[in-house]
């Protein structure tokens, strides 16, 4: 069985620069879970790891998708699994980093759902209904009972959508509730899951300076790029937080202070439902950062305490 390394946790509490020091110790490829990262172009919202910050470590799936295609959670699964073995066959450690839970459950949870009942009827309402008010409307169907799904599956991405409503309807409960709760076994992976947390007034100081931050590294400079490449608001790409804020301020809908401000907010209530997700999967480890004076502690702590349960 291959080990599988995981590090996790909300946006800017300091993944990418823990996971560098930890890769050094450990002989270790880090293999992104970010479902921004993978955008080409997009660099500054997407706080993407740069070269100079990879300090030699090998990144794999990042920087690899023009931000007009589609791009679903099963063909991320693929490209990781494919990722994973040849990071072993290399007899190195696969470290899984990131913050998109859907990416990181597809490689340690099972996503066949067999166990889940199917409610023929209501699939075939569902499919009728894009048929005559567009897939984008069924996806809006999830924005209130499943939040996650909704921001990370793409509308033409349409059987996994009607699978994620219909799950809710049969179970009240989110796809991804369903898979932590059902689908925890039969996983060719053994794994050590790790997520950092932090006190939540301090990382939400750290979620608006680094907002700060992207706007002076050039984030307006960068949607207007992107604008000018012909990449507009209906794609899934520009959707992303940061990005749909300063393109509506971009095409005169908005002020400036008020795309701040909602980048900032969504930033935040961002974080805030990352840790929910993480928080429901019994097998991950907690580290809270608090609890160190450095990033250097924090990793040999991790480290330790991998080394310590193999």
């Amino acid at each position: 069985m291959q080990n599988l390394f995981i590090l996790a946790g909300p946006t800017a509490v300091g993944k990418s620069d823990i996971s560098i020091e930890i890769a050094k110790e450990l002989d270790g490829e880090i293999i992104s879970a970010d479902s921004m990262q993978i955008y080409k172009y997009m660099n500054i919202g997407s706080a993407k790891i740069t070269v100079e910050e990879m300090k030699g470590i090998p990144h794999h799936l990042i920087d690899f998708i023009e931000p007009d295609k589609s791009f679903n959670v099963s063909e991320y699964k693929k490209l990781a699994v494919k990722t994973i073995d040849g990071i072993c066959k290399r007899n190195r450690l696969p470290m899984l980093v990131g913050g998109t839970g859907l990416y990181i459950n597809s490689l340690i949870c099972n996503y066949d759902f067999t166990d889940a009942k199917i409610d023929k009827n209501y699939r075939r309402y569902l499919q009728k209904l894009a048929g005559d008010q567009g897939r984008e409307y069924v996806h809006s169907l999830l924005k209130d009972v499943d939040r996650l799904s909704y921001e990370k599956l793409y509308p033409n991405d349409l059987k996994r959508v009607i699978r994620a409503l219909e799950v809710y309807k049969l179970t009240g409960k989110t796809i991804g509730e369903f898979n932590t709760e059902n689908h925890l076994c039969k996983i060719p992976y053994k794994i050590y899951y790790f997520v950092l947390t932090m006190d939540r007034a301090k990382l939400y100081q750290r979620i608006n300076k680094r907002v700060d931050i992207m706007l002076e590294r050039g984030l307006i400079d960068e949607v207007r790029n992107l604008k000018s490449m012909g990449y507009t608001a209906d794609m899934q790409s520009m959707k992303a937080i940061g990005y749909k804020e300063i393109l509506s301020y971009l095409e005169g809908k908005i002020s400036l202070d008020e795309a701040i401000y909602l980048v900032k907010k969504g930033s935040r209530n961002y974080a805030k439902r990352q840790l929910t997700w993480f928080r429901k999967d019994k097998r991950a480890i907690w580290i809270d950062e608090d609890d160190f004076n450095c990033r250097s502690e924090i990793a040999d702590h991790i480290i330790n305490k991998f080394e310590s349960i193999q």
